[in-house]
């Protein structure tokens, strides 16, 4: 190997490790054994001649030099994925109309879309934020988009074993993530009861699981804030208006996950999953999906 070069496997062993959060997570989603996937970091920390990746209360963290290389990682991986799509005829020209969860990465989804359009500059997008919901339920009209990328929960907190909650169409798996109480940084505790919660519409399934789980549990609580989309929890939970439930890559700075010492029930874990091509799709919605799967994971 090149002395000043990087292997793209371990490059793309190492977004596995930063993206599910932890080594054996990484090794389920990219179907190797841990040990595989360990030697592998190894290896290109050597290479690298620093760290790159720590062990934190939340999973394993970037260094600043990892958090540099991440961004190079990336744009390695997607431009060696559209150049091999390239020599083999693939070209995506045309339009294109994208559903995605609000729930999906809020602060990177942006830069991951800039990215796809970096890739493949002849290919004309529209993207909506829907709820995950709405996106199953249209998903095999074709009526309002052409991909969709959905939230999904998977029932771990009764004790029965992970199981998924009932949706129409299969999905493929591109990213897991904890589901977590999240509060201001500023807000004080203990909290009145019934507890403040700022809530989603009845539509949102994760909202409507969070108010069930509570209610399972006997947790009393109070609507304080109603929220029309993520971005407006997170500005309400900001403010300190209340607490409610939401994927990790979902918490703003100024947000924190609320403390044992309040009592909150377990939550589900939550995946966003890529659903399912239609039987009469084009090729050119087939291979941006097969793109999109590679940045969206």
């Amino acid at each position: 190997m090149n002395a000043r070069a990087f292997d793209l496997t371990q490059l793309r062993t190492f977004i596995a490790i930063h993206d599910a959060g932890s080594i054996s997570a990484a090794a389920e989603q990219i179907f190797l054994s841990q040990s595989t996937v360990s030697e592998q970091l190894q290896k290109l920390e050597a290479r690298a001649g620093q760290p790159l990746l720590v062990r934190s209360r939340k999973g394993m963290r970037p260094t600043p030099a990892g958090t540099r290389l991440l961004t190079y990682a990336r744009q390695i991986s997607a431009l060696s994925e559209a150049a091999f799509e390239d020599l083999q005829g693939v070209l995506l020209d045309g339009e294109l109309r994208i559903a995605i969860t609000d729930y999906y990465r809020p602060h990177d989804v942006g830069r991951v879309l800039k990215r796809f359009t970096s890739l493949y500059p002849r290919l004309r997008l529209h993207v909506s934020a829907m709820q995950s919901a709405q996106i199953e339920r249209t998903a095999l009209s074709g009526e309002h988009f052409d991909v969709g990328l959905v939230l999904r929960l998977m029932n771990e907190d009764v004790g029965r074993g992970a199981k998924t909650l009932g949706y129409r169409t299969p999905g493929t798996l591109v990213r897991r993530e904890r589901l977590v109480w999240a509060m201001s940084s500023t807000l004080a505790e203990p909290l009145d009861a019934p507890l403040p919660l700022v809530t989603m519409p009845p539509s949102c399934t994760l909202q409507s699981l969070v108010l069930a789980v509570l209610e399972r549990h006997n947790v009393p609580y109070r609507i304080s804030h109603s929220a029309a989309g993520v971005a407006g929890m997170q500005l309400a939970l900001g403010a300190g208006l209340g607490i409610s439930c939401l994927n990790e890559s979902a918490l703003t700075p100024d947000l924190v996950v609320c403390p044992s010492s309040l009592g909150l029930p377990p939550l589900p874990r939550a995946e966003f999953h890529l659903l399912p091509g239609r039987a009469d799709e084009s090729d050119l919605i087939r291979h941006a999906r097969n793109a999109l799967q590679r940045l969206f994971a």
